[in-house]
């Protein structure tokens, strides 16, 4: 199958494109970054070995593609969008879309499969009045926080040090979700997180699993929240504070452990600074590491699917230690979390891409007329109940802000 890339001209922002044709993956930050039109091909995967059976299929794809790429650079060329199950008995999914459209500073690109595509043009922004009934997920909250506190009493005991529990709620509608719309109306309330969709699941992550950039790997850390007030000389004290927290500093040190030695069977220079920094977001602050690696010459084919499998799922998602606290959130969490909590993200023809962990998102159901949404919280020893709650609120917020503006 013939691929072709070519450079475009001007163009509106990467969610206003139009092309006659439904978006099939989205991956963007700042206004740069990749948007798939239509489907070519797309598979379904599970089990314990989803991540090689995924790196499988996009290989075979790739032998068949016949490659004119006058552009060059990472995401340019063929793409496939993924977004992988938080549990290895759940569905994972992955998308080659017909079209896909990138953009990095001042340099745009299309690339399409086959035959040239339709023009591209802007798309008129709907507004719909749209109303959501919201019901809870499977606990209420009252429920939720017995089990936070189930949890806490579990770690005292010394069974675990952290697990990550989460909750869900839903809203439903009498009209269909314009995906569209969420995705530009999440795009401008939080212009420095990663905006994804990929089969539905759509989110505005803050937290990067891991970048593959030739050899450089890149993964942001995030494990420590604190809600934000809206009152700037308040919040830069709450900064402070929770720079100073040892229950968040005891949360992110196992979340950026877990990662940095998932990396070192591949990385060497590895780069781990001796404390984190608090990224502000419109809704909450974090403490954040970026750790970093180039990846060792005397490791032969290594790709990101590699990477992402090693990583997933780190501390900031699962617990610590890893086995412990997976056997705990099926036993209490009492809730599938499907792809949330997974790595979500796209790769190239060259195995290089970059994996988000979907976090602040919902699934969008098959009628396109509900999503349900999904908030976690690092439980330690001294977490308290009823902070984990409040936090767990703040998460929900960007995607339920976003539906009430639609």
């Amino acid at each position: 199958m013939k691929i072709t890339t070519e450079l475009l001209g001007d163009h509106p922002a990467l969610t206003s494109i139009e092309c006659g044709r439904a978006i099939s993956g989205s991956w963007i930050r700042g206004g740069d970054g990749l948007i798939g039109f239509g489907t070519y091909r797309t598979i379904k995967v599970s089990g314990p070995d989803r991540f090689t059976q995924a790196q499988t299929w996009w290989r075979e794809n790739i032998k068949h593609f016949d490659i004119k790429n006058s552009v060059h650079g990472a995401g340019t060329g063929p793409v496939v969008f993924a977004s992988f199950s938080f549990d290895e008995n759940e569905e994972s999914v992955l998308v080659i879309p017909e079209i896909v459209v990138g953009k990095k500073g001042d340099r745009s690109w299309i690339t399409w499969v086959g035959e040239p595509q339709p023009e591209l043009h802007e798309a008129i922004r709907l507004t719909t009045g749209q109303e959501f009934a919201w019901s809870k997920g499977s606990l209420g909250d009252r429920e939720w926080c017995e089990r936070v506190d189930q949890a806490v009493a579990r770690i005292k005991a010394g069974e675990l040090e952290k697990v990550v529990l989460a909750r869900n709620e839903i809203a439903q509608s009498q009209t269909e979700i314009n995906l569209r719309t969420l995705l530009q109306t999440l795009e401008e309330g939080y212009p420095s997180t990663w905006l994804y969709c990929v089969d539905g699941l759509i989110g505005a992550t803050p937290e990067l699993l891991v970048r593959l950039n030739k050899t450089l790997v890149t993964s942001r850390v995030l494990a420590g929240t604190i809600r934000r007030t809206g009152n700037e000389e308040r919040d830069l004290l709450l900064a402070g504070s929770l720079a100073k927290s040892s229950k968040d500093l005891e949360e992110h040190e196992y979340a950026v452990r877990s990662v940095a030695d998932a990396l070192a069977p591949f990385a060497s220079s590895t780069n781990v600074p001796e404390s984190p920094f608090v990224l502000h977001l419109p809704n909450v602050m974090h403490l954040a590491t970026d750790v970093t690696g180039v990846i060792n010459d005397s490791v032969a084919h290594i790709d990101i699917f590699t990477l992402t499998a090693a990583l997933h799922p780190s501390a900031a998602v699962c617990g610590t230690p890893t086995p412990k606290a997976r056997a705990v959130i099926k036993e209490i969490e009492a809730m599938n979390r499907g792809r949330y909590a997974g790595p979500v993200g796209w790769v190239d023809a060259r195995g290089d891409g970059e994996f988000g962990i979907a976090l602040r998102c919902g699934q969008i159901s098959a009628d396109q007329k509900s999503i349900e949404l999904y908030a976690g919280c690092g439980i330690v020893a001294g977490s308290d109940s009823a902070q984990e709650l409040a936090e767990s609120q703040a998460k929900l917020a960007p995607v339920k802000s976003a539906l009430a503006k639609l």
